[in-house]
């Protein structure tokens, strides 16, 4: 299996459903092979896409069928970056309850941020223009598992 030797963008307007977690999650676990990522990684990417998608879905579009969630996967030689935009009324991060704290680890919400950045190497969030969320993550390769350079 060769290692991505050049950049590829897929973008994709998926609809506001549960299913669309599965097929984001599909087509950003393809792109992620090609580049080289080990199934460790994989399974990280797997759910940080997950958790920014369902967010998307159920919190951003709140299952609105007139709103979408607007995919882009972008593949690099050693880099896989991921964007998942709603058409939401956008969130305050400010708002959202710290999962660590010991009032809430037993409360089931709370949680998706924390994963994100704990499985991407970065993970930024901003309002989206006219309006929504845009989550922005990526993962690098790691190093050892990059095709050696000549020198």
């Amino acid at each position: 299996m060769g290692a991505l030797s050049q950049s590829e963008t897929i973008e994709q307007n998926l609809a506001s459903t549960l299913e669309s977690v599965d097929q984001a999650e599909s087509l950003v676990l393809e792109m992620a092979r090609r580049i080289g990522f080990n199934e460790d990684d994989e399974n990280a990417i797997s759910m940080a896409v997950r958790e920014s998608m369902v967010n998307a879905v159920a919190h951003g579009n709140k299952y609105n069928g007139r709103k979408q969630v607007h995919l882009v996967v972008e593949g690099h030689p050693g880099k896989l970056v991921v964007t998942v935009a709603d058409e939401g009324d956008g969130f305050d991060e400010s708002t959202v309850a710290d999962p660590l704290a010991e009032e809430n680890l037993l409360k089931q919400s709370g949680r998706g941020l924390l994963l994100m950045r704990a499985f991407m190497d970065e993970c930024t969030h901003a309002k989206r223009e006219p309006r929504g969320t845009v989550v922005r993550m990526v993962k690098l390769l790691p190093a050892e598992a990059q095709p050696e350079s000549i020198s």
